[in-house]
């Protein structure tokens, strides 16, 4: 069973969340500010966080900050608000995606089963023992080891969340083509693409910041503006 960690300040929004999980077979553990979040965090093996951004004592956005600092659990921000502004601030924090409330409670089911999946799959492969067979994606000094989840770029390892892994290796396994934001999404969330461009925008340039010597100038990821994105393919 998946521990998901619910943080709101709202005790109605936390009990209605954890109905609708609790039904899909997940537990629910609840916080009501961040800095007990962050305590449940250390007592738990949480799977999965979904976090609200306005709380009293310490925000959304500063305890995302402290789970970041060594954590990649993948973290779903809750949002009063429809503007960008929240939803990109979070996303800039690390978060991995956003819902904005009220929300719909399928919708909500849908992004927490696709992104304990995503964290899920990348987490056991991490865990393998040596000696699979290697399964290899590579374009230039860029180079996935899709059995281990390892990044390399000219040798050294680079760490991303399994959301940004996913990105990277869906673009990397179609080098050379150009993705839309919605063909991205649809392709690595597995579900329908509802104003995905701040989510795929912000992952890509988290992506770029890592992977890319100088992210203003990419060798490798690539943006083709009024399209998408891609992967060069280098030889």
């Amino acid at each position: 069973m998946y521990n998901i960690l619910v943080v709101d300040d709202d005790k109605e929004i936390v009990n209605a969340i954890e109905i609708y999980l609790s039904q899909e077979g997940y537990n629910i553990i609840k916080a009501y500010d961040g800095e007990e979040a962050l305590e449940k965090l250390k007592e738990n093996e949480i799977h999965l966080i979904i976090l609200d951004i306005m709380m009293p004592n310490k925000d959304g956005i500063e305890t995302l900050q402290e789970i970041r600092k060594d954590k990649t659990i993948p973290v779903i921000m809750l949002s009063a608000k429809s503007e960008d502004y929240d939803k990109i601030s979070g996303l800039n924090t690390g978060a991995d995606d956003y819902v904005t409330k009220p929300f719909n409670p399928l919708e909500l089911i849908a992004r927490v089963k696709s992104n304990i999946r995503r964290y899920v799959d990348f987490a056991h492969a991490n865990a393998k023992n040596e000696g699979q067979t290697e399964k290899l994606l590579k374009t230039g000094d860029l180079e996935i080891n899709d059995e281990t989840k390892q990044v390399m770029v000219e040798g050294k390892e680079i760490k991303l969340t399994a959301t940004e892994y996913n990105i990277l290796k869906f673009l990397l396994e179609n080098k050379g083509k150009v993705y839309s934001i919605e063909q991205i999404y649809e392709s690595v969330w597995n579900e329908e693409s509802y104003g995905a461009e701040n989510i795929i925008a912000v992952h890509i340039r988290h992506i770029r910041e890592k992977i890319e010597i100088n992210p203003k100038e990419p060798k490798y990821l690539k943006v083709i503006w009024g399209i998408g994105y891609k992967v060069e393919d280098i030889k």
